[in-house]
């Protein structure tokens, strides 16, 4: 039998460490998260039983097709994009027009590791709504979070929704949204609207739900609630009443 030489036996453990390291190298580059691009555009399209937007129903209880786009710039955190939604409400109160379509921009990031932030503005748009006053509004929000929870406070540097002298209204919304089993998402919500020299309009909503991606769609299923009986559509139904609402959503 013949023995390796010393120079040998170490070329041959210098390329086994090689190899090794080699291999774990490979194996943290497939357990590694593939890298964002730095720009990113996605398309989001739903329907919904019911369109609840802060606890009141913006399509008379009925259902509504809404869609969106999204742009995101992911080395700075700034974002813009643009939805809209089929809506009753604005012919409700004597105007006219059947659509909400929203405008927004703002920048999301860290804080401190773990302390998320989200500023930024929102505009509702209502088209040829035709409004004693205009349906039209504009707010700026800001938003922290820690793990599932959120606290976001939302300003309205115009009237709101149309209400007439409801400049510098306020909405506060706190939620968690967690994973509770196999990518199913407990949704738990509660908001508080204030409208500005309106207290009779004014109220808090509630919501639980559950959110699951299926892959082919998302499918959502929640419980809305809110305090106020002061939102009526034109048939009688109080637009803030208790429902569960069903969406059904897409983003590609």
């Amino acid at each position: 039998m013949t023995y390796p030489s010393k120079r040998s036996a170490l070329s041959a453990a210098v390329l086994f460490a090689c190899f090794a390291a080699g291999q774990a190298q490979a194996q943290e580059a497939a357990a590694a998260p593939e890298a964002k691009p730095d720009n990113e555009i996605s398309f989001n399209a739903a329907v919904t039983s019911d369109y609840r937007y802060r606890g009141i129903s913006q399509s008379r209880l009925k259902p509504a097709l809404q869609g969106g786009a999204d742009w995101v710039n992911n080395p700075t955190g700034f974002y813009a994009g643009t939805w809209a939604s089929t809506i009753k409400w604005v012919k409700d109160g004597g105007g006219d027009g059947s659509i909400e379509w929203d405008v927004y921009a703002g920048k999301r990031g860290e804080i401190a590791p773990g302390i998320t932030y989200d500023v930024g503005g929102l505009g509702y748009i209502y088209p040829s709504n035709s409004l004693p006053t205009s349906a039209n509004t504009f707010e700026l929000y800001g938003q922290v979070g820690y793990g599932p929870a959120t606290l976001k406070y939302s300003h309205s540097l115009t009237n709101l929704f149309g209400f007439a002298d409801s400049k510098n209204s306020q909405y506060w919304d706190a939620a968690v949204n967690q994973e509770i089993a196999q990518g199913f998402i407990l949704n738990l919500h509660v908001g508080r609207q204030k409208v500005k020299h309106n207290n009779a309009s004014s109220y808090t909503d509630w919501k639980v739900g559950i959110t699951k991606d299926f892959g082919v769609a998302t499918v959502a299923l929640a419980y809305i609630d809110t305090n106020t009986e002061a939102y009526f559509a034109p048939n009688g139904k109080n637009l803030g009443r208790s429902g569960a609402v069903l969406t059904v959503s897409k983003t590609f």
